[in-house]
């Protein structure tokens, strides 16, 4: 059963990834090449365009060392080895990378206000806002079951030294 229910969470964690990586390799190359021929008009929204791609481009690494920690987190489960070291371990890297990912997008969450102020698209704001409370909640969760997985371990090696 716990083979089945980490194997469905491997599966999940895959198909995150999926649309993340073709939003990257289809519809920001799109985004970017508009964004350049405005650029290069001189026009200052081309430039704030492309700025807001280069982060989204940069917080996609975060993004995905987030996955793959989180798959060999799945991978630790699955191998009896939850309640190790390494296990706190990868939740810190999880953890850093959210919060990375959510510094990210508050950086860059005021360019998005002015081309959305632009285009007359509040949604924007809103999808920026989303991201970054995803992410910190993501970064809060982590933190919290680190903790937590730290505290198991450290009675647990205070109860096998006891016996």
């Amino acid at each position: 059963m716990k083979q089945v229910s980490t194997l469905f969470l491997k599966i999940t964690v895959i198909i995150m990834g999926i649309p993340v990586l073709a939003l990257c390799i289809f519809a920001l190359p799109r985004l970017a090449k508009v964004a350049i021929e405005h650029a290069a008009n001189g026009d200052t929204l081309g430039y704030i365009v492309l700025s807001i791609l280069i982060v989204m481009y940069v917080a996609t690494i975060p993004f995905y060392l987030a996955l793959y920690q989180t798959l060999k987190l799945l991978s630790y489960i699955e191998k009896d080895q939850a309640f190790s070291q390494m296990s706190v371990i990868a939740l810190k890297k999880i953890k850093n990378c959210a919060k990375t990912i959510s510094g990210l997008y508050v950086v860059i969450l005021p360019l998005v206000y002015i081309v959305a102020e632009w285009d007359d698209a509040p949604g924007l704001i809103l999808l920026g806002m989303v991201i970054i409370g995803a992410s910190f909640a993501v970064a809060v969760f982590a933190s919290v079951l680190q903790r937590l997985l730290q505290k198991a371990i450290d009675i647990k090696e205070e109860n096998d030294l006891t016996v």
